[in-house]
């Protein structure tokens, strides 16, 4: 598979404080990758930067072939990567429809905007609106957060759908045993840091994941 996405030496922070140290991770073209880490860790910090929400103090991010550091958000999303951001971010004055409609900025996505929202009606909103994008990558922060058991198991369920109709998928989840059972491959962020890359099965076998991560 193709690489969709890459961050090279990623470094990223706020203020007098940095808090992504050189990371460097891959994404291939119709996989589904998690970054898992604790609170703190840099996940989020991660995909605000990947979105043009922040700027990069060092390295790099390619998306496509096409480096995307210096772009801000909004010319991010039209190269075709969907940002669910943790929290959901909704507008809670308009309907649903509305804030799904609201996800759909390109030309293209505008255009196909009924015949997406027949696709997406059945997903919960957030993840809807970003699919509104008709975007290339979806990138998802912690999208069970608050919600019961039940609705995380069928929010899982339709991400597995969601990637075997060839969508690549980027999750930051708090559910790690979800996140890994999803995904084909895994990095651990660990204070600003890659410790831990490699595909879901050495993940789910690492001592150090089965202890820190999964209580085990």
């Amino acid at each position: 598979m193709s690489i969709l996405l890459r961050l090279d030496r990623l470094q990223v922070g706020y203020g007098d404080m940095t808090a992504v140290h050189e990371a460097t991770l891959e994404v291939h073209e119709g996989e589904v990758v998690a970054l898992i880490g604790g609170n703190g860790a840099g996940k989020t910090t991660t995909l605000r930067a990947i979105s043009g929400l922040l700027p990069l103090r060092a390295g790099s991010i390619e998306f496509a072939g096409e480096r995307l550091d210096g772009l801000g958000s909004s010319q991010v999303a039209t190269r075709g990567i969907a940002h669910v951001p943790e929290g959901r971010q909704l507008f809670p004055t308009m309907s649903v429809r509305e804030n799904l409609e609201l996800g759909a900025r390109s030309a293209e996505a505008r255009r196909r905007r009924a015949e997406t929202l027949v696709w997406v009606f059945d997903q919960m909103c957030a993840i809807g609106r970003g699919l509104m994008a008709r975007p290339r990558l979806l990138m998802l922060d912690e999208p069970s957060l608050g919600l019961a058991p039940v609705v995380v198991r069928t929010i899982f369920e339709d991400l597995q759908r969601i990637n075997q109709g060839g969508l690549t998928v980027l999750l930051v989840e708090q559910n790690v045993l979800r996140s890994l059972q999803l995904c084909r491959r895994g990095y651990v962020l660990e204070n600003g840091r890659i410790s831990l890359a490699g595909d879901r099965e050495i993940l789910l076998a690492s001592p150090h994941i089965k202890q820190a991560y999964l209580g085990l």
